[in-house]
């Protein structure tokens, strides 16, 4: 599993996972809130996941050059902003046009039937 993680499974999930979690969250949390699109969540990803394996290297001794590491890392970042992003993003739309569109799931919104009369 170290060999995947590039660190140890404790420090990949404190600081990785919790952490970089939340600034992944607030990440796409705000690309949401400015009705920005998902797309700049992939640059932004890249580098939360150079910053975490960095401290992982700085502070607990890691290896930092470990491309698996790296991949993962990232990887996990971008889907914890992606779920914020899609989260937000639904909330916001029935929230902005409730006349229009109602809650179809967790992350997703539809458009409302008209009434039959």
């Amino acid at each position: 599993m170290e060999d995947l993680l590039g660190s140890s499974l404790g420090v990949f999930i404190g600081l990785n996972v919790i952490l970089f979690g939340i600034a992944s969250w607030m990440t796409g949390r705000a690309l949401a809130e400015t009705w920005k699109s998902l797309w700049p969540a992939l640059p932004y990803s890249l580098l939360l996941g150079f910053g975490s394996r960095f401290l992982t290297y700085a502070l607990f001794d890691g290896e930092f050059l470990s491309a698996r590491g790296y991949v993962v890392s990232t990887a996990v970042l971008w889907f914890i902003m992606f779920i914020a992003y899609r989260l937000n993003r639904a909330r916001l739309m029935i929230q902005q046009y409730p006349w229009m569109y109602e809650r179809r799931w967790l992350f997703a919104w539809r458009a409302k039937t008209p009434d039959a009369v």
